[in-house]
């Protein structure tokens, strides 16, 4: 069978482009074992059922030490879990594992680390520049998964198990290379399979394609308890770790670090980052206090608005949805009668940060017209509010928590929707339309 390196669909003939994810010479000859037909019912084991009534057991966490880390798994690893981290390259997997290995060895949990990328010197000298060579981490270069669960199988087996990476490991078993898809989905299913069986916490770190998904097969998602995406700007000092699928927590926490030459250190406070650079009286930044998880994050939004000389200015955006900024654009012109047809439009989430809930629509359009009236802005001011198509401005969630964080750093006067329900924390200007709030900066 000819299998999809990106999908994994398979078909009994090579293709150009595969039917399923329509890339390009993605399909790969494998030996593909056929499922044995006529299954009946009175061959197998009866299950055990259970009521679901009955109380559950709250699966016991090993708490790594690395606080930003352990919000996002949703208090410490789980026994028995199986958990999946993803990144660009470069962007310090490797090195947040590693801190993370050593962190948990330090609290007396038996931790090995297994890599099919390196050899075990060079994860030695890493750990000399993270200042953890005395940790009692034990190391070991392999990509025989036949061998890695020989090890895991032992009596003195480890309760943390990283394997750096996925896509290096082979089941000898199978004639396809290590990376394919049979491979990927045939090593992730042996090694997890062991790590229920044991009862020790695996971690997986996987590669991403140019499409910042996990390379490999998609069921690998799905086949693991918690999926972590480590992303960041290279241009940029900070990383964010996200769980996108968490079967032992939330799914919306994140964990901000700072990158240093001595590693990944973590941000207590990140609105304090993201707006240490911010400058005073200049037109086109406003301050948006969004919500990620249980955690206020304040950030700079910030608009260049300038003439075109072209049939069809550009707008460009970093950082913020294209889509949710032309529909801004278009409800100021229509329902505020606000020019931008001619107009050259830039928006830009300072630091690097990337939003996409929409309580950011009304601190984006505070930036659009501070630009375009070139209009700068107090100091002490914030804004949260969504945007509909009418023009009106819309209530968000959580907006107490947002006020109190922007009290907390110095802000004095925030821009929210009329509708809005909360507590007197600062000084509000209720906006019910963006009619109201043209009026507002054109009284500033």
């Amino acid at each position: 069978m000819y299998v999809c390196q990106s999908c994994g669909t398979q078909s009994r003939k090579w293709v150009g482009k595969c039917e399923g994810c329509s890339e390009w010479n993605t399909l790969v000859e494998e030996t593909v074992s056929t499922v044995p037909k006529g299954l009946s019912a009175g061959k197998g084991k009866g299950l055990e059922l259970v009521s679901l009534a009955e109380p559950a057991t709250i699966p016991d966490r090993m708490i790594t030490g690395i606080s930003e880390l352990d919000r996002v798994l949703g208090g410490g690893l789980v026994e028995g879990s199986a958990i999946l981290l993803g990144g660009d390259p470069g962007i310090g997997k490797s090195t947040l594992i590693l801190q993370a290995a050593a962190a948990l060895a330090r609290r007396g949990e038996s931790v090995c680390y297994i890599t099919g990328e390196e050899s075990t010197a060079q994860v030695q000298l890493r750990s000399q520049r993270l200042g953890a060579e005395k940790s009692a981490v034990t190391l070991a270069s392999a990509n025989n998964v036949r061998d890695i669960l020989a090890t895991l199988d032992a009596k003195d087996a480890p309760r943390v198990a990283v394997i750096d990476s996925i896509q290096t490991m082979f089941v000898d078993s199978l004639d396809s290379a290590p990376g394919t898809v049979a491979q990927v989905r045939a090593s992730a299913h042996e090694l997890i399979r062991a790590a229920k069986k044991r009862g020790f916490s695996l971690i997986l770190v996987g590669h991403v394609t140019k499409d910042g998904q996990i390379a490999g097969p998609r069921v690998l998602e799905h086949m693991v308890d918690t999926v972590l995406y480590f992303e960041g700007d290279r241009g940029h000092q900070y990383r964010i770790l996200r769980a996108v699928k968490n079967r032992f927590g939330a799914t919306d926490e994140i964990g901000v670090f700072h990158m240093s030459d001595k590693g990944l250190e973590e941000v207590k406070n990140p609105s304090s980052l993201f707006l240490e650079e911010r400058e005073t009286a200049i037109s086109g930044a406003a301050v948006f206090a969004g919500m990620e998880g249980t955690r206020p994050i304040l950030v700079e939004i910030q608009a260049l608005v300038s003439p075109s000389m072209m049939s069809t200015p550009r707008r460009a955006t970093v950082g913020f949805d294209s889509q949710r900024l032309a529909m801004i654009l278009a409800v100021l012109e229509a329902r505020a009668g606000m020019r931008f047809a001619d107009k050259e439009v830039f928006l830009n989430v300072a630091g690097g940060m990337k939003i996409s809930e929409p309580a950011a629509d009304l601190a984006a359009a505070v930036a659009l017209l501070s630009a375009l009236l070139d209009k700068p802005l107090p100091r002490g001011l914030i804004a949260v509010g969504e945007i509909g198509l009418t023009g009106e401005i819309r209530s968000v969630s959580r907006i107490d928590a947002r006020l109190k964080e922007a009290e907390k750093l110095g802000f004095t006067k925030a821009l929210i929707p009329a509708s809005t329900k909360a507590a007197k924390t600062l000084g509000s200007e209720r906006l019910s339309h963006v009619e109201d709030l043209v009026r507002y900066l054109l009284g500033l």
